[in-house]
């Protein structure tokens, strides 16, 4: 079945009505066929700029391994390769979490295996212990986690003083009739089975977020120190980041999971919940179809339901690297102008992590170069995302 997507729709409308009048259409024929191009092509395109007005960016891709075929059929039952991928900062944790995956471990718990690597990790300042606080300086947590073989989900947000929020999510799916605990609930919840309340903020979070309180307005009356004074891990961060871990895995079976995890962005006003625990948009799996999960500005998915969008993308004939491009075409599309570039591009990043039944995948990120972490029986490795957009040069500035 050809990749359906948004765009052409209107053109081809008339004729599949005149064809097939009165038939019904399926969720992959909501519009018109992906048109990512092929590698060579895009990358030649890579940098130039859509029309403000919402005309199609063209597309550029990064060179990636080549994806693997289609699954064959042994005993009438495809032999899909055990896999994960994740975001970049999930690498470590893959290569730990796969030998169980591989093993036969349920894809949920491999995958939970991996994301507390990085919830544990204190260098890691967007995920669990030493992310990074919201604007009073307390560290509040989102994750959610999916079931494949169940379609069961659950998650937390607005979270405080408990480490490993991915954990306290799959208790919500497993033990409660619901999906979403939040704030003071989650924390009474969480304490009920057993988490004990730590403070998250390490010494280099506190010093980064001091750091912000103390440049932010020159009405108040905070004083930063001098440049000279500034603790050297505080210049090597600089910036606002929307880091968060995501991870998606496929067993043997074809049977998939997921799990993501965040401290939100960083400074936030107090209470913000992006996209990361929100089924749907921060992730989202159907054991028929596919896994995805995100990472970036959370408001921008929020509002597109991309992971949900992209995996209904397979359902219509898209590949992984189809659809993630497409949910990115129609963020961009959507952009409000006061979050665009003079050129009309959205100014800020934005990622996909794409694993479809079969085993095939891969990344979408908003601008690129841009890297995703992938394992499998070949090994872990960063790879190549598909972009949109090309990132411009630094030069020489502190990010």
């Amino acid at each position: 079945m050809p990749c359906r997507t948004e765009g052409s729709w209107n053109a081809s409308r008339r004729t599949m009505l005149q064809a097939a009048a009165g038939g019904l259409l399926g969720w992959g024929l909501l519009g018109p066929r992906c048109q990512a191009g092929s590698p060579g092509q895009n990358a030649a395109q890579a940098g130039t700029a859509p029309d403000p007005a919402g005309a199609e960016p063209r597309v550029a891709v990064a060179p990636a391994q080549p994806q693997p075929q289609r699954a064959g059929r042994a005993g009438g039952k495809a032999a899909v390769p055990a896999r994960m991928i994740a975001s970049a900062n999930g690498l470590k944790a893959l290569q730990k979490a796969f030998p169980a995956l591989a093993a036969g471990k349920d894809p949920l718990d491999a995958c939970l295996d991996a994301v507390v690597e990085v919830e544990n990790d204190p260098d890691d300042y967007t995920v669990g212990y030493g992310g990074l606080p919201n604007e009073d300086g307390v560290v509040q947590l989102d994750a959610a986690v999916m079931h494949g073989p169940t379609h069961q989900a659950g998650a937390v947000a607005a979270l405080e003083r408990i480490r490993n929020p991915c954990l306290v999510a799959k208790l919500v799916m497993q033990r409660t009739d619901h999906v979403l605990l939040v704030g003071q609930g989650a924390l009474e919840f969480a304490k009920a089975h057993g988490f004990k309340e730590e403070n998250l903020l390490t010494e280099k979070a506190r010093k980064i977020w001091l750091y912000w309180k103390e440049n932010l307005s020159d009405q108040d009356d905070w004083l930063a120190p001098p440049p000279e004074e500034v603790d050297p891990e505080v210049w090597d961060y600089f910036g606002r980041p929307t880091g968060t871990v995501h991870v998606s895995a496929i067993n043997s079976a074809g049977d998939l999971s997921c799990v993501t995890s965040t401290s939100g962005l960083a400074f936030k006003v107090p209470g913000r919940v992006g996209d990361s625990p929100i089924v749907g948009a921060g992730l989202y799996v159907d054991n028929d179809l596919g896994s995805c999960g995100s990472t970036g500005r959370g408001e921008a998915n929020l509002q597109n339901l991309c992971s949900f969008a992209a995996v209904e993308l397979l359902r219509g004939g898209c590949s992984p690297k189809e659809a993630v491009l497409e949910v990115l075409r129609r963020v961009h599309r959507k952009t409000p102008k006061r979050l665009r570039d003079e050129q009309g591009r959205p100014k800020f990043q934005l990622k996909f992590y794409l694993l479809a039944k079969d085993g095939r995948y891969a990344g979408g990120a908003m601008w690129g170069p841009s890297r995703f972490a992938v394992v499998d029986a070949q090994g872990a490795r960063l790879e190549a995302c598909a972009y949109l957009f090309k990132k411009p040069p630094q030069n020489g500035k502190r990010k």
